[in-house]
């Protein structure tokens, strides 16, 4: 192989490793805060002008020691997000964070987080976790957790946090690798979409009779964040 050969090729197969491990881009300077006053689209957020950053832009008073409400909704769980849209200077940083609050025998229901690893750690409590693989395996990954306890959530699988106990709440801490990680909580997206799937495509897929896909989709499907 040419010299010039085995170097681009070399460039090539680090762009493309590096295109691999990263959830968000790198930065390129120190900081760039979220300038949402700006037109300007762009993957992420335009860059507030340096001169005009201040100590604020990397704060929020978000009150993560005070419990959460979780009784607004079913499954009896509470996800305080701290994102790039509610700190600025997270933009381009590549990391957030969320407290979750469970009810005795809340839980936190199957989802998944399209661009970003999750690492989780109990507080209090006891949690039942896991995550499935992709096809074609499927392969059922899951633990106990007790306080102190920590585990990981790789990018874009289904998992879930539950809490066992019948009396006492739990109460998490976790990490993830991408300023906007998104989420797509699996019953909300299938049964409550806008608008709704056809019950045609979904009692094949699930392999039930429409009047049960029909029934599911009449559910309220709340959302556990805010």
């Amino acid at each position: 192989m040419a010299p010039s050969s085995y170097f681009l090729l070399t460039a090539v197969l680090a762009l493309a490793t590096w295109q691999a491990i990263a959830s968000d881009p790198s930065p390129l300077q120190d900081f760039c805060v979220a300038d949402n006053s700006s037109r300007v689209l762009v993957n992420g957020f335009a860059c507030k002008d340096p001169k005009d950053v201040k100590a604020e832009d990397f704060f929020l008073a978000a009150k993560l020691d005070m419990p959460r409400d979780t009784k607004m909704n079913k499954v009896g769980s509470n996800v305080t997000l701290i994102n790039v849209m509610r700190i600025p200077g997270l933009n381009t940083l590549g990391i957030s964070l969320a407290r979750i609050d469970y009810a005795p025998l809340g839980e936190n229901p199957p989802h998944t987080h399209p661009r970003a690893t999750e690492i989780l750690t109990v507080l209090e409590g006891t949690l039942y976790v896991g995550f499935v693989t992709s096809n074609p395996e499927n392969k059922f990954l899951s633990k106990v957790l007790n306080k102190g306890d920590v585990f990981v959530f790789p990018e874009g699988l289904i998992h879930f946090q539950f809490n066992p106990n019948p009396y006492k709440p739990a109460v998490a801490v976790a990490a993830l690798s991408s300023q906007n990680p998104g989420a797509i909580t699996i019953a909300n997206a299938v049964f409550g979409s806008k608008p709704m799937i056809s019950d045609d495509v979904l009692s094949k897929a699930f392999q039930v009779d429409k009047r049960t896909v029909d029934w599911l989709q009449a559910q309220f499907w709340a959302d556990n964040h805010n």
